[in-house]
């Protein structure tokens, strides 16, 4: 489809989801961009608000160890989002393939795998509760992104005119 014709439809209470991202194979490299640039902008202003306030006194210094802190510390920041990015959609991805449907679930369950595969190496507990972090947080994001859709959609619905009475 032309990107013209993408939507969300609402039907019977339910959001169906209808070509907003991009397809499989280019979601992955799509995704990962995004939170790589992502955590390098953050991770620029972090690292520069940090840099400047604990640099000596002094403008110069201070403009010094902001610009020091940020170019030694973006991106680093950026790399650890876009790991998570590349992660997450090619488990978003995954999940798609095996279920051969592309619905919230798909998200939540790739979020608790990405979770779990970041932390697999520090030990099976830890693995687990980053897993079950992982999980929540992407069940609360796509609980409030399907709570903004349906309260975006009330103000399509259409509306009883009224008319003026005769007497």
């Amino acid at each position: 489809k032309q990107w013209y014709q993408r939507r969300v439809a609402i039907t019977a209470g339910e959001v169906v989801m209808d070509d907003l991202r991009e397809p499989c194979p280019y979601r992955i490299t799509d995704d990962c961009g995004g939170a790589f640039t992502m955590g390098c902008l953050g991770g620029a202003v972090f690292s520069a608000i940090k840099g400047f306030r604990l640099a000596p006194p002094g403008i110069k210094s201070r403009l010094t160890g902001m610009t020091t802190s940020v170019k030694v510390k973006a991106p680093v920041l950026g790399g650890n989002f876009g790991t998570w990015g590349l992660t997450f959609a090619a488990c978003d991805c995954t999940l798609i393939y095996l279920r051969n449907k592309e619905d919230h679930w798909n998200s939540i369950t790739a979020g608790a795998a990405t979770g779990g595969l970041l932390s697999i190496r520090s030990g099976p507990q830890a693995a687990v509760t980053s897993a079950i972090i992982g999980g929540v947080l992407l069940a609360m994001i796509e609980g409030i992104s399907i709570a903004l859709t349906r309260i975006g959609a009330e103000q399509f619905k259409p509306v009883m005119p009224t008319l003026p009475d005769a007497a």
